[in-house]
Formats: structure tokens, sequence, C-alpha cells
């Protein structure tokens, strides 16, 4: 598979950007109740199969330079397999496509929070729930409303996954 130099470029602002929210917004995207913004950017995949990687890649930057080498690698882990599943869910629903990003992160974060960080005072049951609350507001709310955006603006993104078949878009 050749690589254009848009797909190469377009995904390389999707990481930008993850890192760029998580910058910005890193007061509440690295505590024990975390809304982690750049996070609505695991709608990503629905539009474009690279972003699997850009994306994940925006994360591991973000938790490595903000966070350390323990977040980098399981807090990264935790978004890629949401993001990886997304690409196998046949479901059309938004909802339930999305669903792996919040289940995983719910599952991997409170883990990295207690023993990268020693953050978490509370049981990891309840730091889940934290977690998954500030997933579905990302996810759900802020990544629904992005989604919505993308689909009016109907942008031609340059490799899109096409219903059971990838098909490649023209190059740049």
């Amino acid at each position: 598979m050749k690589l254009s130099l848009r797909i190469i470029l377009q995904n390389a602002v999707y990481t930008a950007l993850y890192v760029a929210l998580c910058f910005v917004f890193a007061p509440i995207s690295f505590s024990m109740v975390q809304v982690r913004i750049a996070e609505a950017l695991c709608i990503m995949p629905i539009f474009d199969q690279f972003a699997i990687i850009s994306v994940s890649i925006g994360c591991f930057l973000s938790n490595l330079l903000m966070g350390n080498v323990v977040d980098a690698i399981f807090g990264t882990m935790a978004t890629f397999i949401g993001l990886l599943l997304i690409k196998y869910i046949k479901n059309k629903n938004f909802f339930v496509k999305m669903l792996p990003t919040i289940v995983s992160n719910m599952i991997i974060i409170p883990f990295v929070l207690k023993y990268a960080y020693g953050m978490v005072e509370v049981p990891i049951a309840i730091s889940a729930i934290y977690i998954g609350i500030g997933e579905v507001i990302a996810v759900y709310v802020l990544g629904f409303l992005l989604y919505k955006a993308l689909q009016k603006l109907n942008i031609d993104f340059a490799y899109k996954i096409d219903k059971s078949k990838q098909r490649k878009k023209e190059e740049f």
C-alpha cells in the first residue's frame, strides 16, 4: 500500500492535535477524575483507518511528555486497544462502535493511576467509574459532536474504511 503525502500529513495533524489538546487541558487530562478532551479524536478511525496509529502516537507522546513512561506504555495501550476494536465492530451505531474506547480506558487507566502515580486512594472500581464518566464526556459527547460536524462537512479523507472492504481514496 502506497502512503501518499496527504495521508501522512493528515495523520500528523491528528497526532499533533491530540498532544496540543492534552497540553491545553492538562489540568483535567491527567488526574484521578479526568476528562481528556483529546479522547474525542478517538472517533477518527471511523473516517480514516490510519488514525488508529496517529491518535495512539499522540496519546503516547502526551503521556510521555506530561506523565511518565508507565503511563506512556499502558495509557497508550488502553487507547490503542479501543481504537483498534472500532475497526472490527460492524455495528453502524456510533455509541456501540465507540464503546471499546471507553471500556478499555476504564479497565486499564485506574491501574496506571494507582501504580504509576500512586493517585488512587479509592478502590479501583470507583476509579474505573470516574474514568468511565470522563471518557463518556470526551467520546460520547465531544466525540459525537465532532463526528456529526465531520459528517456535515463531508471531508474527503485520504484513506477511508468503506463498509466491509478498505477502499483507497484518490492520491494527493
